[in-house]
Order: structure tokens, then sequence, then C-alpha cells
């Protein structure tokens, strides 16, 4: 196998820990790159290199192409892997990488830059016979043809913005008096977050779930998915429960919508693991392509469960230029598997952040419970970043066995010091409409109220854990000593 031998990971916490865990199983040294704000973290420990990169703000230190670029030359890395989030959908990071003769283990420039514009990406997929939902392919020019095309289109309606993601320059409109100010904002927040005020109209299915295929591609011509993820319980258009297979689809649709997604895979030539992501309309079974995420996913821990295939470990083999050691048809689904993201958020308080000191940190274990994670006890979780601390993922023979185990695992989950989302999950989880499926993308809005949650304490802490802590608290301190002048990479020794 012609494996890389060295591998740097532009990226920290629980999918920098992930990418790490690939690579020793595959004998392959890991270096690992922190802001000052992450110098004891865990990933920092795992690797066997770690190089300090700059302040704690990511536009100073993850997203700087120069620091991760230097780092991987000084410590002769030969490949870097993403991850998810900072520069893993960067067309111009990607080519960066192919100048400094530096393997991205992602796919091409080319790939991203069709899929990462929504307008192109349509374009790119119509040719495929991809179902498209009812609106523009492309950018609205003015405010008259946006309110022309948006009544043609039949009220209510999503203005989404061509580069955006995560819910940014998104806006739904009910009726066509809002539909003014409701541009206006969508295109303000399209271009403070993205530098592009672009936007399109689409049709709002307001009742539907949220499915995403896995795709899997070589540089040989060989195409695959891996089944479907159901990600359709979201707060802020993000998600925070997923599982695999989706509970709703008949085997028929399954292999009709896996077939779809290759094609999406296709039409921009791809390499590597991606997700293609459609919306579906309960209400008359019908699915639509939304777009296609070229980099690997947060979820993806489900359909490795279900799959048994190591993502990382096929993405490190593409980009080693090696083929795809299965066929679509040796893939089967095995089993259920449900993942719940643990933020550092308090739900009963409308999901704001609640940054602090892990003072106690327990994680579930036993046959078919995996936590990926990037934090232990003791750690101060960062202000800088995305606030999940680890995903807990789930596998059992079926959906009914994998939502019982979930809620036994998130009991088992011992968090103090912070509040997070555990709470809501089990609450989701155990609730009716998801246990029978029903739910859609409204699931917050139509049975969460965070009252709901008020009454609970914290769910990791008892009287006795919260004085304990309290003593923790106040006696552990952190290393603040300043690096070696002169010296910004070292050598972590395994013990």
């Amino acid at each position: 196998m012609t494996y890389f031998s060295k591998i740097l990971i532009a990226n920290r916490g629980e999918i920098a820990c992930r990418v790490i865990r690939s690579c020793r199983e595959m004998g392959i040294a890991t270096v690992a790159v922190f802001s000052e704000a992450d110098r004891n973290a865990k990933h920092v420990k795992l690797a066997d290199e770690a190089v300090f990169i700059g302040p704690p703000a990511s536009a100073q230190s993850y997203l700087v192409m120069d620091k991760i670029i230097a780092a991987a030359k000084e410590t002769g890395a030969q490949a870097i892997h993403p991850g998810y989030g900072f520069l893993s959908e960067n067309a111009h990071f990607a080519r960066r990488l192919k100048e400094e003769g530096i393997t991205l283990i992602g796919p091409s420039p080319e790939s991203m830059e069709i899929m990462g514009d929504k307008i192109r990406a349509k374009k790119a997929v119509k040719e495929f016979g991809i179902p498209l939902v009812p609106g523009t392919d492309y950018a609205i020019p003015s405010y008259e043809e946006a309110l022309s095309k948006g009544k043609e289109i039949g009220f209510p309606i999503l203005i989404k913005a061509s580069a955006g993601g995560g819910g940014k320059g998104m806006r739904v409109v009910w009726k066509e008096d809002e539909f003014a100010e409701a541009l206006q904002r969508a295109q303000s927040e399209a271009r403070s977050a993205f530098g592009d005020d672009s936007v399109f109209l689409e049709k709002y299915i307001a009742e539907s779930k949220h499915i995403e295929v896995q795709v899997l591609c070589d540089n040989h011509g060989n195409y695959l998915h891996l089944f479907e993820r159901e990600c359709t319980i979201q707060r802020r258009h993000q998600k925070v429960i997923e599982e695999a297979p989706s509970s709703v689809l008949s085997p028929e649709e399954r292999a009709e919508i896996g077939s779809h997604a290759v094609n999406v895979a296709r039409a921009c030539n791809y390499s590597g693991a991606g997700t293609v992501e459609f919306i579906y309309d309960p209400s008359d079974r019908r699915y639509y392509f939304l777009e296609m995420n070229t980099r690997l996913q947060v979820e993806h821990p489900v359909t490795e469960m279900i799959s048994g295939v190591d993502l990382v470990r096929q993405q490190i083999l593409v980009a080693a230029g090696e083929k795809l050691p299965f066929s679509q048809d040796d893939l089967t689904i095995n089993g259920h598997a449900l993942e719940v993201r643990v933020y550092a958020e308090d739900p009963a308080n409308n999901f704001l952040p609640d940054i602090g000191r892990l003072i106690e940190y327990r994680i579930p274990e036993g046959e078919g419970i995996r936590v990926d994670d990037g934090f232990e006890k003791g750690m101060d979780i960062p202000v800088y970043y995305d606030p999940m601390i680890a995903k807990l993922v789930v596998h059992a023979p079926d959906r009914e066995q994998a939502i019982e185990k979930t809620l036994n695992a998130i009991d088992e989950y011992i968090i103090g010091g912070i509040e997070t989302t555990l709470r809501f999950c089990k609450f989701a989880i155990d609730h009716e409409a998801f246990r029978n499926a029903s739910f859609t993308t409204k699931f917050v809005e139509k049975y969460f109220r965070p009252e709901l949650l008020r009454t609970q304490g914290n769910q990791a802490m008892d009287e006795s854990a919260a004085l304990a802590s309290a003593y923790f608290f106040h006696k552990v301190t952190r290393s603040k000593e300043p690096l070696e002048q002169g010296k910004s990479a070292w050598q972590i020794k395994r013990t």
C-alpha cells in the first residue's frame, strides 16, 4: 500500500482526534496544529508531533494557510487532512497545497468550487436528472424579478444565499408583504458572512425531513454510496441528532436516492468522501437535492457503524491513489445507529453557549457505544470555536434498541461544570414523535419548550459531586508557561 508516512491534521477537537486514531491504526505518523487556546488540548497530546500556529482566534491560527503549510513543511508531512470546517472546503487552500507538492486528503478544488456555489451546483446536477426543489437556478438580479418569481413559485418561499451554509443568508417568507425586508436581510447577512450577496429562491417545505447520502469515490472511476443518514432534528438550522439509516425510506427509495447521490458526485468529478443532502417531503414522499458537502461530515460515525467502513481510512487511501477495495454490491446495512452531538450549550436557555471548565467528565462505555471527543476532565471549553464537546454514537440491531441504548448512555454520560445539550437530546429521542418517526425539521418549534428542562437539575451532578467539583475548580490550574523561544514544534512521547 502506498500510504503516506506522515499526515498533518489542519483542525482541532474531536475531529482531529478522530483522524489521528485512523492514522495510528494505519501506522501513519501524525502532526497536530494548535492555537494558544488549545495548548493543552487532547489532540495535541495524541499526535506524534504538534506545531504552535498562533493566537486563539481562528482567523489568526487555524484559518491561516501559510502557517498550516509551513507546519507541514517543517515536520515533513506529505499530506494534510482538513477535517470539517476551517479550511476543509476552501478551493484556494486546495490549490495552494497542490502548488506546494502537499496532498490534500479531500476532493479537487474544481469539485469544491462547483458544489460550493449552490446555483452552480444546481446547474451541474440538473444535467443528471437530479430532482430539484421548485425555484430559481440563478442569482436574482433585482427585487422586482425576485418578487415576480416568488409569486410564481408560491408562498411560503425560502431565500437562500448562493455561497451560504449553516443557516446564514437564509430567510423564510410566508407572505408577499414580508418579502422586501426578508430579501434585504438575507442579502446583507450573506454579504457579511460570505462576501457575496447573491441569493436565489426555493419553495419552502415547512414540514420536511433532512436526509443525506454518504458517497465515496476514488480516482479510478469508481463511485458508490454508503446509504443514508437522517439529520432532521436541528436547532438554528444546525443538526443535533442524526441516525442511520433513515426511519422513513423504503428499500426502493433508498436505492433511488443513493443512485441520485452518486450521480451528483459524478456531476463534479468527485474524489474522496462527501455528502449529498436532500430535503424530503413526507406528505408526498418526494425528495429534492439541496447541496453537496465536499468534506467529511460531523455525523459520519453513524454511517461507519452501520456499514463497517472506516471513512477516514478510505479518504487517506483514495488520496494516496488507491482504488476503493469494495463495490456497491459489497455494502449492506447492519443494524441502526444514533448520534447525539454534545454541545456546551444550555437548552433550557435557548441553546445559548455555556462555556466553562469540565470539572467532571466521564463517558459511557459498552458494546455498541462510541464517543468521539476532544476534551478531558479539567479542560476549559474555549470561547473561540464551535462549542461541540463530543459526539455520542450508539449502534444496535434495530432502531428501537438503538433508542433505548442511547437513552441509557446519555444517563451514564457525566459532565460537570457546564450545561450541555444531552438533556435536550434525551427529551427528543424519548419523544413519541421521534419514536414513531413522524418528526420533521419543526421538532424543536413544535414540541420543545425551555421550561421543560428548567425544573431539572444538571443531569451530571448530584450534591456531593457538586461540592467536590467546586473544590476541584479552585485547585486546578493550567500551565501557562510560554513555548521555548525559537521552538514551534516538538515531539510528543507516547506512554
